[in-house]
């Protein structure tokens, strides 16, 4: 039974090499790949949680820009199945080089992440995916492979 509406919002950063900005996240022993972003907290508007995760995941201050997209249908999370998850997703623009580590291949964690890891049963890093090989294939969650397809069309 459904007792909770937990909103999410999440950015789509594309570089000007046409890459895809992504996290690869290992949480309670499941890896995902999915774009930056996370949960609305109390008392915020979207943008300023997406400025607000972004600086947390990637320390990287942006500037949130046009809606993707806003969830349609009926979705139970993935880590609670008593939540329903409502997301949205904004394009966002970089307003500073990315000064965190960026992998270059998938759920590449370092020492100190999986210190990490093994403390709270939960770590990320980021990449980019270059477009070409960008699709809903190279996402997990169900909500993002559609996103992914949207912005696929659009460019």
């Amino acid at each position: 039974m459904i007792s909770h509406i937990t909103v999410r919002v999440y950015g789509i950063l594309i570089n000007e090499a046409k890459q895809v900005l992504v996290s690869d996240e290992y949480i309670r022993g499941d890896y995902f790949t999915k774009f930056p972003g996370g949960g609305l907290e109390l008392g915020e508007g979207t943008s300023d949680c997406l400025k607000r995760e972004f600086k947390e995941e990637v320390n990287l201050d942006v500037e949130v820009g046009d809606h993707i997209y806003t969830t349609d249908y009926f979705q139970v999370s993935g880590f609670n199945n008593t939540h329903q998850i409502l997301s949205i997703y904004y394009f966002v623009k970089a307003l500073a080089p990315i000064t965190v580590p960026i992998r270059t291949k998938p759920f590449d964690f370092d020492a100190q992440q999986l210190k990490v890891y093994d403390e709270i049963q939960q770590t990320e890093t980021i990449r980019f995916i270059d477009w070409e090989e960008f699709s809903d294939e190279t996402v997990t969650l169900p909500i993002d492979k559609i996103v992914a397809k949207i912005i696929k069309e659009k460019f």
